[in-house]
């Protein structure tokens, strides 16, 4: 499913990136950057109230921007984001307040390919307050199916399949773990869907 067939589930648009260089700024650029964005969209911001429609589970990685992925501005969309795209405690609240204080229709739980926090989970790394991250894929690892050859990193096959796995445990974790996101959903006032997004072609495919 590309991005802008999104709009049967939740009335979003689409987004193709464009190819342009990106030198790396340095740290004192960065921070004139940041404000001069804050600058430009201060007169966009609203001031007197969030009606977002959807909350996204998103990974940390930079290159998916949730916003820009799906065509959408400021005040639109819940973005939660976490390495590895699993639901905590502390966003499976924030994502109750989303739907039920807030209003949201959707909650799209949104994996994509080459995920950084997955291939660590695939080899066991170990590595301070990351282990913590690492925990929480690894019984992605484990159910994931065998698509052939090693269960690791260098498995790009075996990657992709935990990916997805893992967005189906996140979903599923979401149900279970929250009465109020599950008797919502039962009751026809949200949905709570699966994604992936290829960062190669820029397309988000849902997962049923």
């Amino acid at each position: 499913m590309r991005v802008y067939e999104m709009s049967a589930a939740a009335g979003l648009g689409s987004w193709k990136p464009a190819e342009r260089p990106t030198p790396e700024p340095g740290r004192g650029q960065v921070l004139v950057r940041l404000r001069a964005a804050s600058l430009n969209y201060r007169d966009l911001l609203i001031a007197q109230g969030q009606y977002p429609f959807a909350v996204v589970l998103s990974c940390l990685d930079s290159r998916q921007p949730v916003e820009i992925l799906f065509d959408q501005g400021i005040g639109d969309l819940f973005v939660a984001r976490v390495a590895g795209n699993y639901c905590p405690v502390d966003l499976l609240g924030s994502t109750e307040f989303a739907t039920k204080v807030a209003g949201a229709k959707l909650v799209v739980v949104l994996g994509h390919t080459e995920c950084g926090a997955i291939k660590g989970a695939c080899d066991n790394v170990q590595l301070g307050n990351l282990t913590t991250v690492m925990h929480a894929l690894q019984p992605a690892v484990d159910e994931a199916p065998d698509p052939g050859g090693e269960r690791t990193s260098k498995n790009k096959k075996f990657v992709l399949a935990v990916t997805e796995t893992n967005v189906r445990r996140t979903v599923a974790g979401i149900r279970v773990n929250s009465p109020i996101l599950r008797d919502l959903e039962q009751s026809g006032q949200i949905k709570i869907v699966g994604a992936m997004y290829d960062i190669a072609t820029g397309e988000v495919t849902f997962i049923q």
